[in-house]
This record gives structure tokens, C-alpha cells and sequence, in this order.
């Protein structure tokens, strides 16, 4: 069964982790100086936040996997969106081991499809927040910009 995956830049992590805590009922399961991570299971959602210097807001937002199979056919489905693809494959991030593509929908909000396969001591990669957006995944590739919206037939955008 998939999980929906929410990643949220906040300013005060402490307060953050505080008001998430109480929102949800629950202990982050993952607690670092700079993360927080709840893996929920109602509402089926992992949602995390971290302090890592990005513009506070949604950060990316993901589809976890639970398994090789499900995975590829989130891959299928991603492929076929009209938007490039970035195959990170196997990785280091957010504190696991993972393997991931990486797609911004028209608005250019990042979207990450992953199976995670492990934990990490470390968070992984370096700085990948411009303009309160991904620019590029936690370890540091760059993921392709939407492309421009087509100009609509009655002339308003």
C-alpha cells in the first residue's frame, strides 16, 4: 500500500515538531537536530518536516512505496506524465536509504516516487531549496524545470 509523503521547511523546528505532535497524536518516529519525521497511519501519510535553511513552506511533496513492485508501477506512471524525469536512483536521503525519481508538476512543486530500503546516520547531500522550491534533490542533482504552460485559446494565460 502506498504512502502519501509530505516534506515541510519550517523556521523553529522545536515548535514545529510541538504543533505536528499535537495535530497528529503522536511522537515524530524520527527525531534529529534538524528533522522530524511521523510515519502515519491515519491519515497513511509520511510527513516530515526539517530546518535546513529552505523558505518555510511545502518543500516536495512524494509517494512512498512498500516494495519493488509498487514502485515500478509508480515509475510507469510517472514516465508517462508529460513532465521529464529524474532518475536519482539508489540514495541517501532524509535520514534512509532509498531509491527515487524526482518530477515538478506544471507549477513547478516537486514530486519524489521512492522505496525506502534502509536508515542513515546522515541526512545526505547538501542544499536544495531556491526560491522556497527544490531546486535539486537532498543530493544535490538537479531536477528538471516544468515545462512553460501553453497559451490557452481564450487569451487569459
Amino acid at each position: 500500500m502506498k504512502r502519501l509523503h509530505v516534506h515541510v521547511a519550517v523556521e523553529n523546528l522545536a515548535e514545529a515538531t510541538r504543533f505536528y505532535s499535537t495535530l497528529f497524536a503522536a511522537d515524530p518516529s524520527v527525531r534529529k537536530p534538524d528533522y522530524a519525521k511521523w510515519m502515519l497511519e491515519d491519515p497513511r501519510v509520511n510527513f516530515a518536516i526539517s530546518a535546513r535553511g529552505a523558505a518555510p513552506g511545502v518543500e516536495h511533496l512524494g509517494i512512498q512505496t512498500e516494495n519493488d513492485e509498487e514502485l515500478r508501477e509508480v515509475y510507469a506512471r510517472l514516465k508517462s506524465a508529460d513532465a521529464p524525469v529524474l532518475e536519482e536512483g539508489a540514495t541517501t536521503c532524509c535520514y534512509a536509504k532509498s531509491e527515487k525519481s524526482w518530477v515538478n508538476d506544471p507549477a513547478g512543486v516537486a514530486w519524489e516516487v521512492f522505496h525506502t530500503t534502509g536508515e542513515s546516520a546522515v541526512y545526505g547531500g547538501g542544499p536544495v531549496a531556491e526560491d522556497a522550491r527544490l531546486a535539486s534533490t537532498p543530493t544535490g542533482m538537479a531536477i528538471p524545470a516544468p515545462a512553460p504552460p501553453a497559451a490557452s485559446a481564450c487569451g487569459c494565460g
